[in-house]
């Protein structure tokens, strides 16, 4: 798993989220068949197939990266020491299948997410 890193900025400080291109739903008949993706294989032209699979890459990218965040912040809020029922490090890394140093520093970036959402 990658290291984690916030959103890329704007020009004011704050993250920019990029809006995710639109994930079609996919039929239970469609998702069966291991050849079918989102109706990609049936594009034929070239260019059109190369946007959508852009879009579409970009969307994952963009989705797995707002998980990432959500992820550091949920570890964070269960290792706060203020918590009755807190958890260790090691325990909030094997409920996410990390490694307890991985543990660490997501807990540290959750926590300074929710220091640069939160109004001074």
């Amino acid at each position: 798993m990658p290291e984690p890193n916030p959103a890329p900025e704007r020009r004011g400080g704050e993250p920019r989220h990029r809006r995710p291109a639109p994930l079609l739903f996919e039929p239970p008949d469609a998702a069966a068949d291991p050849e079918h993706f989102f109706d990609l294989e049936s594009i034929e032209d070239p260019r059109e197939l190369l946007g959508r699979a852009t879009e579409l890459a970009l969307a994952f990218r963009a989705a797995a990266d707002r998980a990432m965040e959500f992820q550091a912040v949920a570890a964070a809020q269960l290792a706060d020491p203020r918590r009755f029922d807190r958890l260790p490090d090691e325990a909030i890394a094997e409920r996410a299948e990390w490694t307890a140093d991985y543990a660490r520093k997501m807990i540290e970036f959750g926590r300074e997410l929710m220091r640069d959402r939160t109004p001074e």
